[in-house]
């Protein structure tokens, strides 16, 4: 009896140990970011894992920002991408060194830096690209003029964010006006394709923008922050998401709502001391993101990813 009741636990062990560990379950109520150290100050931030194993923040600020952590957790500045400045951008800047909403990924030796030139509440705005063999300040090379927007157009060309994928290279991009947009690009230069250009959602005067497209299964998903950035603590910014067969859309939230239609499932909000979490950015199984504490300073946010039975992405804790 003894050994047959060895056995079984023996049995039950090997079966606990080989099921691995539990699937994530999605949390009753918004978890607070995870635990980051050092200097955490950001805004609109992009984060990419370099070449070395360690990791890259780039962020809104003067001539672009950069944060570097060896761990993820313990963060240090780590100077500006244009040290000597991006006379390039001041046409659209009203001559401020201030530069928005980088978006930093790494392919083929070389990592990519799509970002914002503009002034607040205005859309003649400019997206261009810089390249860099170490993503390292003063190491970023400009390539040149992507998209631009005046006056008379009905888009923002602001908050970019490049998707590669198989069958080729979108920037996906845009801020209030008639939403969010997307735009061929060619994969040997980085730079715009041709004139076609598609909507990917719209709230129609209600405030979207900051997208970021990533492909999850057999699904794209694209998303968005709705609502007002900028307010400190009284932001109201909140991530948002929808999803679609393809790179280009139609998007739909969970309900069924098409993006183009105000659709968007939110995965989180304001809650406690953490407001206006948004400009979210997707690596792998995090999300990264800006908030602002009670004293309105805002800061470098980040959350575990995952998908539940039916497809759809929630953010949690990790043990």
């Amino acid at each position: 009896m003894f050994l047959r009741r060895a056995l079984l636990v023996a049995v039950l062990l090997m079966s606990a140990c080989s099921a691995g560990p539990a699937a994530p379950v999605r949390p009753a109520s918004y978890p607070d970011p995870m635990l980051v150290l050092g200097d955490t100050n950001a805004h609109d931030p992009s984060m990419v894992k370099t070449a070395s194993g360690g990791w890259l923040v780039a962020f809104t600020g003067e001539n672009i920002q950069l944060k570097t952590s060896a761990d993820r957790e313990t963060w240090a500045g780590a100077g500006a991408a244009f040290p000597a400045g991006a006379p390039w951008t001041t046409a659209y800047t009203n001559g401020s060194a201030d530069l928005w909403a980088p978006d930093i990924s790494f392919h083929a030796g070389l990592y990519y830096m799509y970002y914002s030139a503009s002034t607040f509440g205005s859309n003649h705005s400019a997206i261009f690209l810089a390249t860099s063999p170490t993503g390292a300040s003063g190491s970023w090379t400009d390539r040149g003029l992507v998209i631009e927007s005046a006056k008379t157009d009905d888009y923002n060309a602001i908050d970019p964010n490049l998707y590669a994928g198989d069958d080729g290279w979108r920037l996906t991009f845009g801020s209030f006006w008639t939403g969010i947009k997307q735009i061929r690009l060619d994969p040997a230069t980085g730079l715009r394709q041709d004139d076609t250009m598609v909507s990917l959602a719209s709230r129609g005067d209600t405030a979207i923008e900051a997208p970021y497209l990533v492909e999850h299964g057999s699904h794209y998903y694209l998303w968005v922050s709705f609502d007002a950035c900028c307010k400190g603590a009284a932001s109201t910014y909140r991530t948002m998401v929808g999803r679609s067969d393809s790179p280009a859309g139609p998007f739909t939230d969970r309900a069924g709502t098409p993006m183009t239609a105000g659709g968007g499932t939110e995965i989180i909000s304001g809650h406690g001391s953490i407001h206006g979490p948004g400009h979210e950015a997707v690596l792998d199984d995090l999300l990264i993101y800006h908030y602002y504490a009670d004293s309105g300073s805002s800061y470098l946010g980040i959350n575990s990813l995952a998908y539940d039975d039916e497809g759809w992405p929630f953010i949690y804790s990790a043990s």
